[in-house]
């Protein structure tokens, strides 16, 4: 019987109906099937809608989400783009090169994958097909570079998973900081790779005079400036997550506004951007909370552990299962309820077999990467074609080859667990 909530999640998924309100439903039927009682699941929906929205940790998820769409609407994306044309397109395959730094540093200004992979699809992938690139790479560059911000602080990922599990949300964010360059020099060496195998895919070189690459920087440094300043508030300790998001967003509009990107129309339309993604993660938080409710109910979790413990199997190979039910699942559902789903069942777990939360932390945001690009559903592979014309296909041929960079990264912080704590160790 425990199966039917299961089953009747997937059958609503499949109906179409919302991922916030399959799982919900699901998380209902669960409830009634254990306890037989109408008001348990009123009384669990009504806690659920209160818990999830008037707690005031979630207060730092709109604030980096405000922070990205000011950031986009304000011109930083271009300014970052243009820059990195300049340093890098005297290599051959330089302007995607360019696009990793750029989607890297716009990332330290975005929460919201979806957002970076809009605004840089906007900006790079045009440019990249006038000069000659193939859409395929040009696609598959700006598909797996917009995950980067899933890594580099802030990350919205970050937050729900501190809040679900009780971990120090500025720890994780500063543990994604080591963890997100690997993955951008990663990235790097496959693209680098890429055009030595297929140099059809990529132009030759463009050699830029010097003093057009000094003079790109100077519309960089604002956005270098909000960086530095966000990641110094949160290594330091002086503000908490949700102040750090608050000045950030603030600062972000500021920049726009002093360097005359932003105007009123871009501010009411960051505005709207933020209230109609937030209100999305807050029903997918709720729909999950009862969803959650069900299997608390149920006690699945600590039949799990002792059933895992009970088999004396090697933790890492407990590891790496957990790794093969995200990317499997991760095919079919979107990032944000396949961490939630996954979480209260893999999270004792990982705790009663010593694991380091923090490290889990980032092993699961890495998970969510592959679930962003990986064909059939791949939300940012998507976002990417739609919004760069490029065909959908081609993008996922583009997004499967670089995801090669996502795995080695994943590799070598299974190998090496100190690359992740290291930083959050230093914090004050």
């Amino acid at each position: 019987m425990l199966f039917v909530p299961f089953m009747c999640m997937i059958i609503l998924m499949i109906l179409g109906l919302p991922i916030a309100f399959s799982i919900g439903m699901a998380g209902m039927i669960g409830i009634l099937i254990m306890t037989g009682d109408l008001n348990m699941i009123v009384g669990v929906a009504g806690m659920a809608s209160y818990t999830c929205v008037a707690s005031y940790i979630f207060s730092t998820v709109p604030m980096f989400i405000l922070m990205a769409f000011f950031a986009s609407s304000g011109g930083l994306a271009k300014d970052l783009f243009n820059a990195a044309d300049k340093w890098f397109a005297h290599v051959r395959g330089g302007l995607a090169i360019g696009t990793v730094f750029a989607c890297g540093i716009f990332g330290a200004m975005s929460g919201v994958s979806s957002a970076a992979a809009s605004v840089m699809s906007e900006i790079a992938i045009p440019n990249m097909r006038r000069l000659g690139y193939s859409e395929t790479l040009s696609a598959g560059t700006v598909g797996v570079g917009a995950t980067l911000d899933i890594l580099i602080p802030p990350s919205v990922g970050f937050v729900i998973y501190g809040f679900i599990t009780g971990t120090s949300i500025g720890k994780l964010l500063m543990a994604g900081i080591v963890p997100g360059i690997i993955l951008g020099i990663f990235l790097i060496i496959c693209i680098t790779v890429w055009v030595i195998i297929r140099p059809q895919d990529a132009p030759r070189a463009i050699k830029r005079p010097w003093a057009e690459r000094w003079q790109s920087l100077w519309h960089v440094w604002p956005s270098l400036l909000l960086i530095t300043l966000v990641t110094l508030l949160l290594y330091t300790g002086v503000c908490t997550p949700n102040e750090v998001g608050a000045i950030g967003a603030f600062f972000a509009a500021v920049i726009g506004i002093s360097l005359g990107n932003l105007d009123f129309k871009g501010i009411v339309k960051s505005f709207k951007a933020t209230l109609r993604i937030t209100a999305m993660i807050f029903m997918i938080l709720i729909g999950t909370f009862i969803f959650s409710s069900f299997i608390a109910l149920s006690g699945l979790p600590q039949k799990l552990v002792t059933v895992v413990l009970t088999m004396n199997i090697n933790r890492w190979f407990v590891i790496i299962g957990i790794i093969a039910i995200y990317f499997i699942l991760s095919m079919f559902m979107d990032e944000l309820p396949l961490l939630l789903l996954i979480l209260p069942f893999a999270f004792p777990l990982i705790i009663k077999l010593g694991f380091d939360p923090i490290w889990y932390g980032v092993i699961s945001m890495i998970m969510v990467m592959l679930g962003l690009v990986f064909p059939p559903v791949g939300m940012i592979a998507f976002i990417v074609s739609a919004t760069g014309k490029v065909d959908l296909v081609k993008t996922y041929k583009g997004t499967s080859i670089l995801m090669i960079a996502i795995v080695m990264t994943l590799i070598i912080l299974m190998l090496f667990p100190d690359i992740v704590l290291w930083l959050p160790s230093k914090m004050k």
